[in-house]
């Protein structure tokens, strides 16, 4: 699927937002969910660098680039539904503006 193909194909919300999950290419670790409009998956797609959509400032944001904490995109994958992104990326330094790894460090006890 080329890349035209592939932004027609998706499934984005009301607000033009599709959810795209990042995942650590080496380690396989789930390492934040964020949200992407066209233009910032168009934006990573050309740079190699990620770009999400901030919902709440309303403006794309290279992930790292006040923190260093860069994502560099390694492959591209649609979910069965083509409503949800998943991105494989090289992660430096952490993801999650707390400091640690990963956003999901918060384990529930079940």
């Amino acid at each position: 699927m080329n890349q035209s193909e592939m932004l027609d194909s998706i499934k984005w919300n009301d607000l033009g937002l599709v959810p795209a999950i990042a995942q650590d290419i080496d380690t396989k670790e789930v390492l934040m969910l964020a949200w992407m409009n066209r233009e910032s998956l168009l934006r990573t797609l050309e740079t190699g660098d990620v770009t999400y959509y901030s919902r709440s400032r309303k403006c794309l944001w290279t992930k790292g680039e006040t923190s260093g904490n860069r994502q560099r995109l390694v492959s591209l994958y649609l979910d069965c539904d083509g409503d949800t992104v998943l991105l494989k990326v090289k992660q430096a330094g952490s993801a999650c503006h707390t400091g640690n790894r990963t956003c999901f460090f918060n384990e529930i006890n079940i």
